[in-house]
């Protein structure tokens, strides 16, 4: 009788930062920084997620990765664009598994639809949850902490915004202030700041604790490696940003935290919006203020206008106005 053959084959004895470090070495190394970056830590986060599921005894087998996993594990995700991340990282790291280290038979992120994301409106914040963030801020008494929450509540900039602001790109003083802005997509504009943006970011500059950077918001971490187009390694990136924000919500006494649990810091940008539309801004301002522009430079009103459309609860409020 021929002897009865396992399709299965054996796990090699090497845990999952094995193979996650190999990756990195074979295949991520001449990818940009930030895109090493953002893919170790899905691989990170998907092989833990995976050695959690039943049956895998909490270890990471290279066999155990099927279609089946990655769609369960890409709709924990919340939003189409980190569900194509995602999937973008898997894929690559499926690939080499199955050409280079022959672990599997195919790859299984293949033929995985992301389904589009319904738009919503984006967030209006309550006055509930203003005042509980802006007691947070207060609270902690941190200057840096505070500029940059100032910015994108008070200017509405984006986390990229802040993270590469440069030190010859800010001007300000105790009654005025301009900054420059828009790292992203080249998206480049010179805003004024009101006074509630101004004087912590003043402040900041006079009295807090900064590296010695091109960058005005500097890391308090050791000094990284240069990433694409960095001036020094002391930018705070965006993910140091984006980490502050969470455990700056995690002070938060729990009767406050209900309030502000899932609140983004580019909700601030979004409520900037609307406060601005309120105060009788044009769509036309708030497109320039918010570096709102197409790939060819001509303003991005449809991009604005997301921004700033109404909500049911908007027009239900309205109902009684209407005559009869």
């Amino acid at each position: 009788m021929a002897e009865n053959l396992s399709v299965i084959r054996p796990f090699p004895g090497q845990d999952a930062h094995h193979w996650i470090t190999a990756y990195q070495q074979e295949v991520l190394a001449s990818r940009d920084p930030s895109t090493i970056d953002a893919y170790t830590r899905i691989l990170r986060k998907y092989v833990a997620w995976l050695a959690q599921r039943p049956g895998n005894y909490a270890q990471f087998h290279p066999q155990e990765i099927t279609r089946t996993s990655i769609e369960f594990f890409l709709a924990t995700l919340s939003s189409s664009s980190a569900k194509k991340q995602a999937k973008a990282a898997l894929s690559g790291f499926c690939t080499w598994l199955q050409e280079e280290k022959q672990l599997l038979d195919r790859n299984p992120t293949r033929h995985i639809a992301i389904p589009v994301q319904a738009l919503l409106a984006p967030r209006e914040l309550s006055d509930d949850q203003r005042y509980v963030l802006a007691n947070l801020i207060e609270r902690e008494a941190d200057l840096r902490g505070r500029a940059v929450f100032a910015l994108g509540y008070w200017s509405g900039c984006r986390v990229s915004d802040v993270s590469w602001l440069l030190l010859n790109q800010v001007h300000v003083t105790g009654k005025a202030g301009v900054i420059t802005v828009g790292h992203k997509g080249g998206k480049i504009r010179t805003i004024d700041l009101t006074n509630g943006a101004r004087r912590p970011l003043h402040e900041y500059l006079e009295q807090g604790m900064r590296k010695a950077s091109a960058y005005v918001f500097t890391s308090q971490r050791a000094k990284k490696r240069l990433g694409t187009g960095e001036v020094d390694g002391w930018r705070w990136s965006e993910d140091g940003i984006h980490q502050w924000w969470q455990q700056l919500k995690s002070l938060a006494r729990a009767a406050e935290y209900e309030l502000i649990a899932d609140v983004t810091f580019h909700d601030l940008r979004y409520d900037f919006a609307h406060r601005a539309r309120a105060a009788g801004w044009s769509l036309e301002e708030i497109t320039y203020y918010l570096g709102h522009v197409t790939k060819s430079g001509t303003p991005a009103i449809a991009t604005t206008i997301r921004y700033v459309q109404v909500s049911r609860d908007q027009v239900k409020k309205k109902l009684k106005d209407i005559k009869g």
